[in-house]
This record gives structure tokens, C-alpha cells and sequence, in this order.
């Protein structure tokens, strides 16, 4: 298999994230289209429940996976790789058996008591098929992002959401006439499909690895590996802690959402509908750079922990540095788009503008959140996972204080959750800043940020002037393409201009290497 550098290994997540966004994002229409705001609500209640048992299931493994394989390659010890994957494998396969049978008893109450509303128990049961998936599927991307080759995880996501995007609107329609909450059903199922499909794909590139055979004696090397499973679980359940909190806010949000929505009088059929509108609309569109943040933290994890390991550490503030910047860049341009354009965008991808309040609320403060993945993954190389965790314990907390305390109150309602959720995001991403700050040296570059904030404003004002007073075309979509694409372009030649883009670093691409001007 071949190995990438970090940027590179970055830039091919990149790639494959932005494939699959595109591919999502058109997964999303279709569901929207089909189900309408009441089915996506259905859908959107259930979800919380699949990234909970998915969080459970890997535990944390594939960060500890990647870490340690990183280390152990960095050596040639192909024994330990073997080791770290037969444990893993044992771990997670325990963990999805018990997992699996718990959702079945549980989720009868979910649906009818805690989420107040019975036809979640459709969409809910749906899940059950992925937790074995998932067991597997989580230590074979672990194991190669460890190698930092890059590429299966790539191009696994692109075969999951190509098998999602192709199978969904067949399973929804199929289970339509017999209600809407068996056409969420069918959309979660599609889900599923998808990773059964990726794990298919990981399964088949790691048959290759002909020098690593996990078969043979595989129950010998699980008794023989005491110290593997405990050096993995002191990465991996620090790690899986703070993604569990994350994820066990995340479940009960939709409950205490529903419960404080009750309080301020709304109907819950209403707050059902409200709530696909918040995280089946808007927020799609506000994760929109989350897949290259979601690289760059990939990318990081076995990067610094091969420099910490040969005490590397100007390598390491250099990686964090190189993370954090276009964090800001990619981040900025999402901002800026997403706030002046919301309901265009919105119009055009739901034929509804009902989230565009939503979006101009947290879009600014997402900006923080494009921080938070590389901020996580560095506290993690750092063996800081603990800290991490409680940071994210915090941002929890105060999430769902808050969104008690507003979305009860009648002026305030659906609105009120999505303030709480700007307070998270904002709480973590500072506790997490700091943390990093207490553990290495990192200079912090102030003119960076206050030359990315220019361009942000400057881009944001060329934005709105073009979306108010110029008219390209009568057609919407047009209009909308040429008011993004002038908008973007501005924005390029602010980063350039205050050298926010360093043509160094892009040289180090393989596709922009090519290009003659940057030789």
C-alpha cells in the first residue's frame, strides 16, 4: 500500500469528502422531496440514535488503530499491527452483539415515551443491521489511515454514498404507501445499505495485505495481547468518551427538544417538523466544509504521532498551524456563502426557505466548528484524549441547559435550540484551543486571522451588493450560480493577496504540482 504525506493524504479526504458532499447533498433532495418536512423529521429524530450506535460500536478504536499503527510501522514491528488489529476486531465485534440487542429492547420506549412520538420506531428499528458493519468496517479505516495511505478511506466513502444516493429514493417509495414512518424506515435502510457496501470495498484491499494474516491463531493472539488491548483502551475510551458525549448529547437533544417544545405549547406533530427543518435543512448545508476538516483530522492523527514520536516537534506546530489556516480559509468561504445566499440555496435545494433564519444565526458561529475536528485530533496525537473529553462534556452540558432554558419559552421555541447549539460549538472550540496551548509551544499568527476575518467581511459585503442590486439572469438557479461563483472568486483573490495561500503548499498537491506557474 502507498504511503502519502500529510498533505497529500489530506488532499485525496478532500477529494473523496467533497464527492461525497456533493452526493449527499443530493441524497438529501431526494429525501426531502419525496418525504417532505414531517418524513424528515422522522428521519432526523432516528439519526441520532445510528451516530449513538455507531460511536458505541467503534469505541474509539480507529484513532487508537491509526495511532499505534503509525508507531508500530514506524518500526517495521508488523507483529504489533497484527496484534493491534486481532484485538480490535475482538473488541469491537462483543460490543456489537450486546449493542444490537439492546436497541431491540429499547427502542419501544424511545419511540413512544421519551421521544413522544411511536412512528420513530420504524426508522429507529432500521439501525439494528449496521452495528456489525460498522464493528468491522471501523478498525479496517483505522488500520489504513495508521498506514497513512489515505485512499481506502477515500474512496469508501464515495461507494457509501453512491450505493445510498442510488438505492434511497427506490426504498422510500417502496415503503411510502404504507405510511411516512415506514419512508423514513426506508431511508435509514439506504443508509445502512451504504455501509454495507464500503465495508465490502475495505474488505477486499485488505485481503491484499499479504505479509498480515488475522485468521490464523486469532484467538491465541487476543489472549496474548493483554498489553495491546489495554495501551489501545487507554487512547480509545478517552477518545470514544468525548465522541459519546457528543453523541449522547446529540441523542437526547431531539428528546429535550420535543419535551421543552411541549412546554412552550407546540403541537408535536409542529415540532416534529420544525426539527427536519433545523437538521434535515439547515444543517447539511452547514457541514458543508466538515469534509475537509474531517480530512485535516485524519490526516493529523498519525502524522504528529509519528513526529512526537522521533521529538519532532516543530513538525508538530507546523502541521497544527498548516490544519488551523485552511480551516479558516475553507471554513470563511462557507460563512460568507451560506450567510448572504441562504435563501436561494435553500429554495433551489428543498424548493422551501423555511431554515434561512437558522442559517444566518449559526453560519458565523460554524466557523468555530471548522476549528474544533483538527483541535480534536491534535489533543488526541498528544495523548490528551481525556482533556478533550471533558471539554466536550462541558459543551454538552451547556447545549442542552440552554436548550431547556430557551426552546420552552414560547418567543423563542425552534430558535432557541439552534442558539444552543452555537453556544456548544463556541464553548468547545475555545476549551480545546486552550488545552492545545497548555500542552506544546504554538505561536499563535494574529495577522492571519485578522487578514482571514478581512477577506470574510469583504467577500460577505461584495456578496450581499451583487444579491441586492445585480441582475444576471430572471432564472433563480442562474442568478444564484453567478452571484456564488463572482462572490468566490473575490474571495480567492483576497487570500492570495494577503497571502493566506501559500503556493509552496500547493505545489505539494499532486494535481496543482503539475501546473507550470508553480515550479
Amino acid at each position: 500500500m502507498t504511503r502519502q504525506s500529510f498533505l497529500k493524504g489530506a488532499f485525496i479526504l478532500m477529494i473523496a469528502g467533497f464527492i461525497t458532499k456533493i452526493l449527499g447533498f443530493i441524497n438529501r433532495i431526494v429525501m426531502a422531496r419525496i418525504l417532505g418536512e414531517e418524513g424528515v423529521g422522522l428521519y432526523m429524530m432516528a439519526v441520532p440514535t445510528f451516530i449513538l450506535a455507531i460511536t458505541l460500536t467503534q469505541i474509539g478504536l480507529p484513532v487508537a488503530i491509526a495511532k499505534f499503527v503509525a508507531e508500530a510501522e514506524a518500526v517495521n514491528d508488523k507483529q504489533r499491527v497484527k496484534k493491534i488489529l486481532t484485538v480490535s476486531l475482538a473488541v469491537t465485534s462483543v460490543i456489537s452483539i450486546i449493542l444490537t440487542i439492546g436497541i431491540m429492547l429499547l427502542t419501544p420506549i424511545l419511540a413512544k415515551t421519551l421521544l413522544t412520538d411511536e412512528r420513530t420506531y420504524y426508522p429507529l428499528m432500521a439501525i439494528l443491521p449496521v452495528v456489525p458493519v460498522i464493528a468491522v468496517s471501523s478498525v479496517l479505516r483505522g488500520y489504513f489511515q495508521g498506514k497513512q495511505n489515505m485512499k481506502p478511506s477515500a474512496y469508501a466513502q464515495v461507494i457509501e454514498q453512491v450505493v445510498r444516493i442510488t438505492i434511497i429514493a427506490i426504498c422510500i417509495q417502496l415503503f411510502l404507501p404504507y405510511g411516512v414512518e415506514y419512508a423514513a424506515a426506508g431511508a435509514m435502510l439506504s443508509a445502512v445499505l451504504g455501509e454495507v457496501a464500503s465495508l465490502l470495498f475495505l474488505l477486499t484491499l485488505f485481503q491484499r495485505e499479504k505479509h498480515l494474516s488475522i485468521r490464523s491463531g486469532f484467538f491465541t493472539t487476543v489472549k496474548e495481547s493483554k498489553g495491546t488491548f489495554y495501551s489501545l483502551m487507554d487512547i480509545a475510551l478517552p477518545t470514544t468518551g468525548s465522541r459519546l458525549i457528543g453523541s449522547v448529547s446529540y441523542f437526547f437533544e431531539p428528546i429535550v427538544v420535543m419535551q421543552s417544545l411541549a412546554i412552550a405549547g407546540v403541537a408535536a406533530s409542529v415540532a416534529t417538523q420544525q426539527y427536519g427543518i433545523l437538521n434535515g435543512y439547515a444543517f447539511p448545508l452547514l457541514s458543508l466544509p466538515a469534509f475537509i476538516t474531517y480530512a485535516l483530522s485524519t490526516a493529523l492523527v498519525p502524522s504528529i504521532s509519528e513526529a512526537m514520536a522521533k521529538r519532532q516537534h516543530k513538525l508538530v506546530e507546523h502541521r497544527l498551524q498548516q490544519a488551523l489556516r485552511i480551516s479558516l480559509i475553507t471554513g470563511g468561504w462557507s460563512v460568507v456563502i451560506l450567510y448572504v445566499f441562504a435563501s436561494p440555496i435553500l429554495t433551489l435545494m428543498y424548493g422551501s426557505d423555511s431554515a434561512t433564519a437558522f442559517i444566518q444565526l449559526l453560519a458565523p458561529c460554524f466557523l468555530f466548528h471548522y476549528f474544533q475536528s483538527p483541535l480534536t485530533s491534535v489533543l488526541q496525537a498528544l495523548n490528551l484524549a481525556r482533556a478533550a473529553m471533558m471539554n466536550t462534556f462541558i459543551g454538552a452540558i451547556v447545549k442542552l441547559i440552554v436548550i431547556f432554558v430557551l426552546a420552552s419559552r414560547p418567543d423563542f421555541q425552534m430558535m432557541g435550540v439552534a442558539l444552543a447549539i452555537a453556544a456548544n460549538i463556541v464553548t468547545v472550540t475555545f476549551l480545546h484551543y486552550a488545552t492545545v496551548l497548555k500542552k506544546i509551544t504554538f505561536t499563535i499568527y494574529a495577522k492571519d486571522y485578522i487578514f482571514g476575518g478581512l477577506a470574510i467581511g469583504i467577500a460577505g459585503a461584495f456578496g450581499f451588493y451583487l444579491h441586492k442590486y445585480i441582475v444576471f439572469s430572471h432564472s433563480l438557479g442562474v442568478q444564484t450560480l453567478w452571484e456564488i461563483t463572482l462572490t468566490t472568486i473575490v474571495y480567492i483573490i483576497l487570500l492570495f493577496t494577503f497571502k493566506l495561500i501559500r503556493k509552496e503548499e500547493l505545489s505539494r498537491l499532486p494535481i496543482i504540482r503539475k501546473l507550470s506557474f508553480l515550479k
